[in-house]
């Protein structure tokens, strides 16, 4: 029998990281597909929806691991839960404002704000946690913030949209980064906070024609139901990724789901591609190019590194 430290070993963990990693992105880049099913409904419900049900599917979840002592024990730290509070309406308006985005025709912004986002959780990290920017990396921020700038002052539009989706969700990142709990767990805890808010919007103030569940088809409810689903298989298939293989390989998966919603917005819902949104997004892409070949030369570099040191050993 193949020890557990074999290179066999870690080539089958490296493969299911990587299968996991594309699961996850795939995912999250059809998503539109499915919130576009539901755009009769009002954005504000189907939050509550992916709310409710996602609690009820994470509490099995959470049951299951073993893992409610660590939810129980954060409910002890008024500054653990004023944390926790911040990052769930983070996420919250980041979920409310993608389903808004979808049904309204915005594919191509939310596609733009999430191929942003990781050049901001770069300018976030060297703002808020003291990280040295390389060379490059600069050159990538600066990019990111010429493309943003040309189209406000040339063409008189902000990309609100994108810049709220990237923003909430960069500094939504950079709170959880600094709270002490897994993926499953944190989140958890968020919908937790926010679901006594989206219980009273449900059951008091929601009066669409989708509102009384006791009176949709079996196939809306199951759409509704789904929701929760959606919100939380990709992040344990991320979460199986990041435990197999680094971090650095995993963050070149994250152009996935932004370029599958940039060709449904285009070749599927058929959403305009104007002047100002396409040299915005060449810009983009540019600086996520640049971005992308420093990290592969960095991770080349650190192997190396590693490789060296093991053979001096």
């Amino acid at each position: 029998m193949a020890n557990s430290n074999t290179p066999d070993t870690g080539t089958n963990t490296a493969r299911q990281g990587v299968f996991f990693a594309l699961g996850a992105y795939m995912i999250w880049g059809l998503a539109p597909i499915y919130f576009k099913t539901l755009a009769h409904v009002p954005a504000l419900e189907v939050l509550a929806h992916r709310i409710m049900w996602a609690f009820l599917f994470m509490l099995v979840l959470i049951l299951a691991s073993g893992r409610m002592q660590q939810v129980v024990r954060a409910f002890d730290s008024p500054k653990l839960l004023l944390q926790l509070a911040l990052a769930a309406c983070l996420i919250g308006l980041n979920w409310f404002l993608f389903i808004w985005a979808v049904a309204n025709d915005h594919i191509l912004d939310a596609s733009l704000g999430y191929y942003i986002n990781p050049l901001l959780n770069v300018a976030i990290g060297m703002l808020f946690f003291g990280e040295r920017l390389r060379r490059l990396q600069v050159i990538a921020v600066l990019l990111a913030v010429i493309g943003v700038a040309i189209q406000i002052i040339t063409f008189g539009s902000v990309p609100w949209i994108a810049l709220v989706l990237a923003g909430s969700f960069a500094t939504y990142g950079a709170i959880r980064k600094k709270l002490p709990f897994d993926s499953l767990t944190g989140l958890w805890l968020e919908v937790i906070l926010l679901l006594p808010f989206i219980l009273v919007y449900f059951f008091i103030f929601a009066n669409s024609s989708a509102s009384n569940m006791l009176e949709n088809t079996w196939q809306l409810n199951g759409l509704l139901v789904l929701a929760g689903v959606i919100t939380t298989v990709p992040l344990l298939f991320f979460t199986g990724a990041a435990k197999r293989i680094r971090y650095s390989t995993l963050g070149l998966f994250q152009y996935i789901a932004p370029s599958m919603m940039f060709i449904l917005a285009v070749l599927i819902y058929n959403e305009p591609l104007s002047a100002d949104k396409l040299i915005t997004f060449i810009i983009i892409w540019s600086a996520l190019a640049i971005y992308t070949v420093d990290a592969v030369r960095t991770h080349q570099q650190v192997r190396k590194a590693a490789k060296a040191i093991r053979a001096s050993e």
